[in-house]
């Protein structure tokens, strides 16, 4: 496997908790109805073109939008349209959401068509429109849309990094799907090469993971084009800002992207994705998820239509086995929490985490005991303990001052707060009302 020398500076070891890594992906049982949100992504809300009553296939087009920054949405189930409905996303936004009945045919749109050409015939423009077409958006959490990443870095990076780190407490969908189907990332992987016009893709995959790093060399065999960095296990080894300075050194700026450094991440079940738009015109319709948590019966991984409950994942795990306390879509470090158990499955969600009480609640009292296990801990090389502070006495100047905008909001000095100091909140809310000064 070879020794890993990849690594960052700060960041912590936190508890692992991979319970499902053991757990073959699962099909989820077809949802008698999916709530699909017109909203997946970072940028503008598409508006809907089917309305209700409409029949609709699976695959097909039903949200849209004509200009700005979006990602097109497709209806993953065949059935009829009962409604069009507004629900709050995991950030209370109010988002229209088409509501389908399945049929139970998954009859697959007609228009759906892999693509008829080499990928050496084929134009990186026409890469671009393949996945632009197929809705992709980034699926490690940002929900970038996809052809706009690629669109931007066209000519300006040199380095396109796979992120298959997966260092979030609980989440094993991606390495689940190295082992499974570590093809697809590859095959994804050598897609984008051709869409950047760069001719190596480095995997980077953390060192607790060495069966699908095998795996994953395996299926590269000598290829000269894709090649494993084996990365030290350590959070947030998975944000790209860390992944991209263990790989070469660089510093992303405070306020700039990996790409004004030459560089490009992509997660690694963003490039399977990618493969079957191109391989099978598929658009992305479904992705796997981790359902896990002390309140879970029966962990599992599974392979979800989008819209479907949270509920539906649940039970097909066998139910809850304790009170719940907290839902979480995505990782216990960086996930959102949920107040509803019939919120709907979306591009972004990796997870779902049921914690019972005893499990999640922390201690009612917090206090700083200025032990500067934050600061030592913080990838970004802040001082955590001061910007939650001044957020806490809504100083948000001196905040912004101290380097709060470059916080990526890791949740590694929370995690070792011996104080119980809830220091991402207080750092998202002095973020929030600096966006809100600037807009």
């Amino acid at each position: 496997m070879g020794t890993p020398v990849y690594t960052f500076r700060g960041g912590t070891h936190v508890e692992e908790y991979k319970n499902t890594r053991g757990k073959k992906i699962e099909k989820l049982p077809l949802p008698e109805v999916v709530e699909i949100p017109l909203a997946q992504h970072i940028g503008v809300v598409c508006r809907p073109v089917v309305k209700a009553g409409d029949h609709v296939y699976r695959g097909q087009l039903i949200g849209e939008a004509s200009s700005g920054l979006y990602c097109l949405v497709h209806s993953s189930v065949s059935g009829t349209v009962s409604e069009i409905k507004v629900r709050h996303n995991a950030q209370a936004q109010p988002i229209e959401t088409v509501v389908i009945k399945s049929d139970g045919l998954q009859e697959l749109d007609p228009g759906i068509h892999p693509h008829d050409r080499k990928l050496s015939e084929t134009s990186p423009d026409e890469i671009v429109e393949i996945i632009r077409k197929a809705g992709i958006s980034g699926m490690g959490g940002a929900m970038f849309p996809t052809h706009a990443k690629i669109k931007s870095s066209m000519g300006r990076v040199n380095r396109l990094i796979v992120n298959c780190a997966e260092c979030e407490p609980f989440i094993t969908a991606n390495h689940r799907l190295m082992l499974e189907r570590p093809q697809d990332i590859v095959n994804g992987a050598k897609i984008l090469l051709r869409a950047l016009g760069l001719t190596l893709a480095e995997l980077a995959v953390e060192d607790n993971k060495a069966d699908a790093i095998n795996r994953l060399l395996e299926v590269i065999g000598k290829s000269s084009f894709i090649k494993v960095r084996v990365m030290q296990t350590k959070y947030p080894q998975g944000d790209e800002r860390q992944l991209i300075y263990a790989l070469t050194g660089r510093e992303v700026p405070a306020g700039k992207l990996p790409v004004d450094v030459g560089c490009v991440v992509f997660n690694a079940e963003t490039c399977a994705v990618i493969y079957r738009a191109f391989a099978y015109g598929l658009p992305l319709i479904e992705r796997c998820i981790t359902v896990d948590g002390d309140c879970i019966a029966e962990p599992k991984n599974l392979l979800v239509p989008l819209g479907a409950s949270y509920r539906s994942l649940i039970e097909c795990c066998g139910g809850l086995v304790k009170k719940p306390y907290k839902i979480i879509n995505g990782g216990p470090m960086m996930g959102a929490a949920r107040w509803e158990i019939d919120a709907p499955v979306t591009k972004g969600t990796s997870a779902v985490l049921v914690f019972s009480e005893d499990f999640a609640k922390q201690s009612d009292y917090s206090a700083c005991i200025r032990c500067g296990r934050c600061v030592k801990n913080c990838p970004m090389h802040l001082m955590p303990v001061y910007l939650a502070q001044y957020a806490m006495a809504r100083r948000y100047d001196d905040a912004e001052k101290m380097g709060v905008m470059s916080c990526v909001e890791c949740g590694t000095c929370s995690y070792n707060c011996p104080g119980n100091v809830q220091i991402v909140q207080y750092i998202r809310v002095a973020k929030g009302a600096i966006k809100a000064r600037r807009s």
